[in-house]
């Protein structure tokens, strides 16, 4: 009787390599667990979008006078820099999200002046 039957384990078994590397890969998942503990939370009303050959940036601010004509300035607190993978999947997430905010909640205008409300004109009393 071999070493192996006596103990009773079993030589371990070995798979051979899938014939197609991409299924091989797609079977393979990940848990990805965020630990937002020592995230920042900001809010900006401003972004700017720039590019390298290798990068994204996202600057973003805060404009205290959205409605303003001229010159404003807008203090940048945030610079956010992703490589254009990264880039590409939050463009994704973020056109889901607003898909399905538009559905819910209707069309969003990008354009502050076409947004805003003109003051109501009171003609006085009649009589």
């Amino acid at each position: 009787m071999s070493d192996e039957e006596k103990s009773g384990d079993k030589p371990a078994e070995t798979s051979a390599p899938a014939a197609d590397p991409a299924a091989a890969q797609a079977q393979q998942t990940q848990e990805v667990v965020v630990n937002d503990s020592s995230a920042n939370a900001g809010y900006a009303n401003f972004c700017r979008v720039s590019s390298t050959p290798e990068e994204l940036i996202l600057d973003l601010g805060l404009n205290p006078t959205p409605y303003a004509t001229g010159k404003v300035d807008v203090n940048v607190n945030q610079r956010i820099i992703l490589n254009h993978f990264t880039a590409k999947r939050l463009w994704s997430a973020l056109s889901m999200a607003l898909q399905r905010h538009e559905q819910a909640f209707g069309v969003l205008e990008t354009d502050v002046r076409k947004r805003v409300k003109a003051p109501a004109v009171d003609s006085g009393p009649t009589g």
